[in-house]
């Protein structure tokens, strides 16, 4: 309980609970709000830790998993927090433009992605130098405007486990996407959306930077822990593999010394000694002399 108390603190501090202007509310934010001071609405901190204790939960095992979360935050006041968190979990990001079609077609996507780094590597390892200097600079303008849009998602082979959206309106595109291919949600929701377009709802100011800093910042802390999780786990996998091969290996050799004696045991029973042949007597299928 005392940790709930500091974290509703720290979200107190920072700004966490002002919501929008009354007239420009969502009603369906009803259950999230506490009260209302000088036409603004106070977003209720019990349910903003509640809301943001379930989803840090779910992302954590998300990341256990070793599934990838996507971050997406095109706000001004977001982009960089936002940028710094994903890079920190090693996980994709969208902070400049949310392209249409950027996880429905996520392929053609792909295909950009792959001129991107075609362009890079043609810069990068001295083929470029047979291209004229204009050639150059186009290419270096091309792949800088790709980067800008691309570059958060180069490292991702498919489509994303679930999205952490700061402001569900602002990045309402990038959420129906999401659902049109089932994929989990998690978001920042302020008094002006509905809370219910998204599976995991965090009620907080979304356009506060420190308000936007100490949510993403705890649930970056959760998908760590998870990665954390999952690293051990890996290790301790590992170490059962080597300790079940080496008991393998000592029953192997066992087995081939039990096969040896076994042999052994044949070769003195049954065999003939080596350099006596039998001969067959005249009883037992030999010819008798001759005159006898």
């Amino acid at each position: 309980m005392e940790n709930n108390t500091s974290l509703q603190q720290q979200l107190l501090e920072a700004g966490v609970h002002f919501g929008h202007l009354r007239k420009k509310w969502n009603p369906k934010m009803l259950p999230y709000i506490f009260a209302e001071k000088k036409g603004i609405h106070i977003i209720d901190l019990n349910k903003t830790v509640e809301g943001l204790q379930e989803a840090a939960s779910a992302l954590k095992a998300i990341a256990r998993s070793g599934k990838k979360i996507m971050f997406v935050a095109t706000k001004k006041q977001a982009k960089e927090i936002v940028q710094e968190s994903a890079k920190r979990v090693n996980m994709p990001f969208v902070t400049e433009r949310w392209l249409g079609g950027m996880l429905t077609n996520f392929n053609t996507v792909r295909k950009s992605v792959k001129k991107m780094q075609s362009i890079e590597k043609l810069l990068g390892d001295g083929s470029a130098e047979n291209l004229t200097k204009k050639e150059r600079l186009t290419l270096t303008r091309d792949k800088e405007k790709m980067e800008k849009v691309l570059g958060g998602i180069a490292q991702i082979s498919r489509v994303p486990a679930a999205l952490f959206l700061v402001d569900i309106g602002h990045e309402h595109i990038a959420l129906s996407e999401a659902k049109r291919l089932n994929i989990g949600t998690f978001g920042m929701v302020d008094t002006n959306c509905d809370p219910n377009k998204v599976d995991f709802a965090i009620p907080a100011n979304d356009d506060a930077t420190k308000s936007i800093a100490i949510i993403v910042n705890y649930i970056t802390a959760a998908i760590a822990e998870g990665l954390q999780e999952r690293q051990a786990d890996k290790e301790d996998d590992d170490h059962s593999d080597v300790e079940e091969s080496a008991e393998a290996k000592a029953a192997r050799f066992e087995q081939r010394l039990d096969g040896g004696d076994d042999r052994n045991k044949r070769s003195r029973g049954g065999a003939a000694a080596p350099g006596k042949r039998r001969v067959p007597g005249p009883g037992a299928g030999g010819r008798k002399p001759a005159g006898k």
